[in-house]
């Protein structure tokens, strides 16, 4: 429940205990004077102290750890080598990305343009051959038939010679023509055969260029991703800050390692490499890291937290949370620190709900915190991160505020009322607005004038005109 607290009034008059009429009915009522004062209006919260950054560092590939250089409590620097870990596996995938990303960077050489090819029918086995065979024979039978003495008989039979051979010419020429026109069909055939294997070829070769452009691309990654992971095996300070070997208290970070440790190696390697050097506020090993402890990838190795700023955490309570602006100032005080008071300043308010242990939602408030003293005036220590606090917040503040007291106010329906005592004695229902509301007194911005009087106890009996004085 959030709790109020305001300042005591300054003057708030004289308290009279009054007798009402002597009828039977006439109640025994408080009454006190309206003064100015100064109200302040204070929402009380629970909260808990966090420091400025804390980074979870992890393992990013299954190894072991090679070497320590810090230890539990000391304060490192930025980019100071906290752990060394030795994985020969990362190295290996390394080896091997880098010999893919070669590989795939060398060009494909696809072949150039495809000739078409012709038919030509002189190249025919043993045409031209038996052309010349067939002029010899024609040749021995013309010599033969001029052997004959008989001179009509030779001179047919040389002309029947002369004949046969004319006709075979014409012949072979008619059989030229046919051929030729047939090689020209089948080189037009040809042509256009040629063209479509050369246009399929374009279009494999192009296919061909753009997935070794996006195998190239690949292998790139996995070699950069490959390099990032061995790079990570040198885990550094991300800033200055106190260091806690393993992962904060109560994590379990076993849980994340063994789910990386199922997955197959490059799959781990990539996640590790990505939570290894990331923020984090979850889990963690809970220290055991020391030379020769085997790690598994995702397995919190070293937290460091930077102390040189410590906030606040509050849950401000819905009914509350819309009077908080940045800026507000707040006292905290801390369980570990009894009779100490800190400064504090609102620097944010969350949005996002939280669920109340009482069935309503709260809303996460952010302050800075700053330096704190103890009742005597000494030097409040410095708290830890994760203390337990509780936060006063200063919502509403009238220095110079017309005030009543808190038991004077009277809800009714949906006005806030008072009962005013009029001059001759007698009881006015008076309608009022309020400002900041202080756990002693109130502010009335409305409603109220300084040195009127009204009830402070007894006002649930009381009723208009009523007399409440003698």
């Amino acid at each position: 429940m959030t709790i109020r607290r305001g300042f005591p009034p300054l003057l708030m008059g004289l308290v009279l205990l009054v007798s009402g009429c002597t009828s039977d009915d006439a109640p025994r009522v408080q009454i006190a004077e309206v003064a100015r004062s100064a109200v302040s209006e204070v929402v009380e919260a629970p909260a808990t102290i966090a420091a400025r950054a804390t980074a979870t560092l992890r393992s990013p590939a299954a190894g072991t750890v090679a070497k320590v250089y810090v230890r539990d409590g000391e304060t490192v620097r930025k980019g100071q080598i906290l752990v060394r870990i030795s994985s020969p596996q990362a190295r290996d995938q390394l080896k091997q990305a880098r010999k893919a990303e070669r590989q795939a960077s060398k060009p494909v050489r696809f072949g150039g343009a495809v000739p078409a090819p012709r038919v030509g029918f002189a190249g025919l086995p043993g045409a031209s051959g038996l052309d010349r065979q067939v002029a010899r024979d024609f040749q021995k039978a013309r010599d033969a038939a001029r052997k004959i003495k008989d001179p009509g008989l030779r001179k047919q039979l040389v002309a029947a010679v002369d004949g046969a051979q004319a006709r075979h010419r014409a012949q072979r020429a008619e059989l030229n023509k046919i051929t030729q026109g047939l090689v020209q069909s089948v080189n037009q055939v040809l042509a256009q055969v040629s063209g479509q294997i050369g246009a399929g070829l374009g279009g494999l070769a192009s296919s061909m260029g753009s997935l070794q452009a996006a195998s190239a691309s690949q292998a790139k990654v996995a070699a950069r991703v490959a390099q990032a992971t061995v790079d990570g095996l040198v885990i550094k300070a991300p800033f200055r800050g106190v260091v806690t070997l393993g992962g904060p208290p109560g994590g379990g970070s076993a849980g994340l390692g063994s789910l990386l440790g199922s997955l197959p190696p490059e799959v781990a390697g990539q996640a590790g490499a990505a939570a290894g050097g990331s923020a984090s506020g979850g889990s963690g090993s809970g220290g055991g890291i020391a030379a020769g402890v085997p790690v598994s990838a995702g397995d919190a190795v070293v937290t460091v937290t930077d102390v040189t700023e410590l906030t606040l955490s509050a849950d401000v309570d819905e009914t509350d949370v819309l009077l908080v602006k940045r800026g507000v100032k707040a006292e905290v005080e801390l369980d570990a620190v009894t009779g100490a008071t800190y400064e504090a300043e609102v620097t944010g308010v969350g949005v996002t709900p939280k669920e109340g242990t009482t069935g309503g939602v709260s809303y996460p408030v952010r302050l800075t915190l700053g330096d704190g003293v103890f009742d005597d005036g000494g030097e409040a220590p410095d708290p830890k991160p994760g203390m337990s606090a509780v936060v006063r917040l200063t919502v509403r503040e009238s220095p110079d505020a017309v005030a009543v007291p808190a038991a004077s106010i009277v809800t009714s329906g949906r006005d806030t009322v008072v009962w005013v005592v009029r001059r001759d004695g007698t009881a006015e229902r008076r309608v009022v607005k309020l400002g900041a509301q202080g756990d002693a007194t109130v502010e009335v911005v409305r409603g109220l004038s300084t040195g009127e009087r009204v009830v402070t106890r007894g006002a649930d009996a009381v009723r208009p005109g009523q007399k409440l004085t003698g």
